[in-house]
């Protein structure tokens, strides 16, 4: 009976294990299918690029020098009575304040002999217009006579007119010789060297001091070949800023005054002239900049429309990558017109919303499928499904 039993039951028992063994072979094969739709393509990253319009900033170097440099001269000679307390190296004068003074007295009284002179020679002029008006009316008593522009002392009141300037040119030049024997300062100005002192006689025409203007600085900044082109068509007047680098760096604000005209033999460069008014902030209360200190010049040159801006490391030989509308890599030759700082600004080669790989594979190449990080992945779980279900 037991044997009969499992002649009936061994069927069905063989039966369930081919079923077991069935279903786990499918499963081994859907699992070996599963890996082998894993995804092998390489992420990237990518950004959209978009043209802008951009204000081109040029830059250059340069050394403050001023304005002018006056080798000061005594116009008159004689004995150094005293000097102003600034007037030493380093010291800071004011337009028309005395930088020393000469003795006067012989230049007082030279303006006194002047004087005197003056009046000789108006008392001569005086005398000489009595006697023509007294001549002309005899010569009307006689009207048939003749008479002589000698009669008439027509000469004699033309040479004492002359007298008379000559005199008051006399007195002048006697006043003006007063008036330099205090010596002025030309501007505010800074004393670079001084070779007089107390008690020492200068003579008319000796140099006694150097003076630079501070009132103006000039900065003469070169212009590289590559720059020149980006210049404003007029440059005269445009604001610069003027920057001082280092532990204490500050700015200060410039005007382009003039281009020098020329181009270097050496450098090919050309050069542009900026102004700093009151350089050493004696009104203004601004930061001073020291003559012979070295400055950077910043200064806004043509716009440029429609203009790509792209990381330096972005671009490589004139070219970049970009992801294609079937997830591709994608080569795009670029015109760089113009580099500053980490940037490049390029004008052809790329498209509005261009998908600009930012992180590219090993060895990138053209026609690479490749998937964007952060994008949703193409779902294939429904045909892995399908195909198991056709397989049952």
């Amino acid at each position: 009976m037991q044997t009969n039993s499992l002649r009936w039951v061994f069927p069905f028992v063989a039966l369930a294990i081919g079923v077991v063994g069935f279903k786990a072979i499918n499963a081994l094969a859907s699992e070996q299918e599963k890996k082998a739709l894993v995804d092998t393509r390489p992420t990237v990253q990518v950004e959209p690029v978009s043209a802008n319009d951009h204000q081109v900033i040029i830059n250059s170097y340069g050394e403050v020098k001023p304005l002018e440099n006056t080798q000061l001269s005594a116009q008159v000679s004689g004995e150094v009575l005293s000097w102003h307390p600034s007037f030493v190296a380093g010291g800071v004068v004011a337009r028309g304040e005395t930088l020393f003074s000469i003795e006067k007295d012989n230049y007082e009284a030279a303006v006194l002999v002047a004087e005197a002179e003056l009046a000789r020679a108006q008392a001569g002029l005086i005398e000489e217009q009595a006697q023509a008006k007294v001549a002309e009316d005899e010569a009307k008593r006689f009207p048939s006579k003749a008479r002589t522009d000698l009669f008439l002392r027509k000469p004699q009141v033309l040479s004492a007119q002359a007298n008379v300037k000559s005199a008051q040119a006399a007195l002048k030049r006697a006043q003006r010789d007063l008036e330099n024997c205090d010596v002025k300062a030309p501007y505010d100005a800074l004393i670079v060297s001084r070779n007089v002192g107390v008690g020492q006689y200068v003579t008319m025409g000796s140099q006694v001091a150097e003076l630079n203007n501070i009132e103006t600085a000039e900065v003469i900044i070169p212009i590289a070949g590559f720059d020149s082109v980006f210049l404003p068509e007029r440059i005269k007047g445009i604001t610069a800023t003027v920057i001082q680098k280092g532990l204490n760096s500050f700015t200060r604000e410039g005007v382009i005054d003039r281009d020098l005209g020329i181009v270097d033999n050496a450098t090919r460069m050309s050069s542009l002239v900026v102004r700093i008014e009151d350089p050493y902030g004696l009104k203004n209360k601004q930061p001073a900049i020291k003559f012979g200190s070295y400055v950077q010049v910043n200064f806004a040159g043509t716009t440029l429309n429609n203009i790509y801006r792209l990381p330096q490391a972005l671009v490589n030989n004139q070219t970049v990558w970009v992801v294609g509308e079937n997830q591709t890599l994608e080569p795009r030759k670029v015109t760089v017109i113009r580099e500053e700082g980490e940037y490049f600004y390029i004008s052809s080669g790329l498209k509005a919303d261009d998908k600009l790989v930012v992180t590219l594979p090993e060895y990138p190449q053209k026609g690479m499928e490749v998937k964007i990080a952060g994008a949703q992945p193409v779902p294939e779980s429904s045909d892995v499904s399908t195909s198991n279900t056709q397989q049952l």
